[in-house]
């Protein structure tokens, strides 16, 4: 039944069928489930789909699953699906490079302009940072275990990640972060605040982190060096 349902679901989708505008509240429980199940699947999918023959792709879901003879070999199949996901991969590739390239573009602007504010220093490597806060006696070695209160910032503003929030100081090793952390915390001493503006090179560089950090992307961040460790 299920298979039938989605069969149905997809044929509304293409425009294959008259009673798509039957779905509603009022359809039977069969179809709403029909075609919720195919409209989900259609929304989370949406970008793979744009790229294949839906008439297709229902004749092969129907064939398939009423057990009849494929109208291709596996062997030919395989080579289709295949050829699609290198397409589809080339395609992704570009995409992200372009981000990577705009991302880069955005982010030696916004450091030339932050270059010139009152109070920003800029360092042979192109981190720069700004003193929130003074701090007193020892500064950290790239091999002193810290403990620190911070804040991540897209130079658009978003919060990616705060140990602040969290109301979690955090501990490392200051040489086991991104280099940009590794040569600021380096600059600081115990009970000082920093703000970093760190290049994509000195941060997560072309590969960027998860989905909250793209590709090429600077990097604003808030650290309060609370304690220095062996």
């Amino acid at each position: 039944m299920m298979k039938k349902l989605f069969l149905s679901t997809l044929y509304v989708a293409c425009g294959c069928v008259t009673y798509a505008n039957t779905n509603n509240n009022k359809s039977s429980q069969q179809q709403q489930m029909g075609y919720s199940y195919g409209f989900l699947m259609g929304r989370s999918n949406a970008e793979t789909l744009s790229n294949i023959n839906l008439d297709a792709f229902v004749m092969g879901l129907k064939q398939g699953s009423a057990a009849e003879k494929s109208s291709l070999t596996d062997e030919e199949m395989a080579k289709a699906l295949l050829e699609f996901k290198k397409i589809n991969e080339a395609k992704q590739l570009i995409k992200f490079q372009k981000l990577a390239a705009e991302n880069l573009r955005s982010g030696q602007q916004f450091l030339a302009e932050n270059a010139k504010k009152a109070g920003v220093v800029t360092l042979p490597s192109g981190l720069q940072y700004q003193i929130l806060k003074n701090g007193s006696g020892q500064s950290p070695t790239a091999r002193s275990k810290v403990t620190v209160s911070y804040e991540g910032r897209l130079i658009d503003g978003t919060i990616f990640d705060s140990s602040i929030a969290r109301n979690q100081p955090v501990e490392f090793q200051a040489s086991q972060v991104i280099q940009g952390w590794t040569e600021g915390l380096q600059l600081m001493k115990e009970g000082a605040k920093y703000r970093f503006f760190i290049p994509a090179k000195l941060a997560y560089g072309e590969i960027g982190s998860g989905d909250s950090i793209e590709p090429n992307s600077t990097l604003i961040f808030d650290i309060e060096l609370l304690k220095i460790g062996s």
